[in-house]
């Protein structure tokens, strides 16, 4: 199933042209992101990291400055925060 995975990617990445996915809020892209978790630990911690991007790249997602260290952050759907080095850039600048 592993390989099922990454072969499914792999096809996201040669059929699908770059220009026309959607942008990912985060610094490393949620295919990108999926796939080195699947390659590197296996099918269900694949599928988990699936459903983490999945339910936190939709919308609804608030990027602020933190009072207290003064750092930029992100808050994610399901309430997470997360730091500036995961955000994508564009969202930053």
């Amino acid at each position: 199933m592993k390989y099922f995975i990454l072969l499914i990617i792999r096809l996201y990445w040669i059929l699908i042209p770059q220009s026309s996915r959607r942008k990912c809020i985060f610094k490393k892209s949620c295919s990108n992101y999926v796939f080195e978790i699947t390659q590197k630990e296996g099918f269900i911690k694949g599928l988990s990291a699936f459903q983490f991007r999945y339910k936190n790249c939709r919308g609804n997602f608030s990027i602020f400055q933190n009072p207290i260290n003064n750092q930029i952050q992100m808050i994610l759907p399901s309430q997470i925060i997360i730091e500036r080095e995961e955000i994508a850039e564009r969202l930053i600048t």
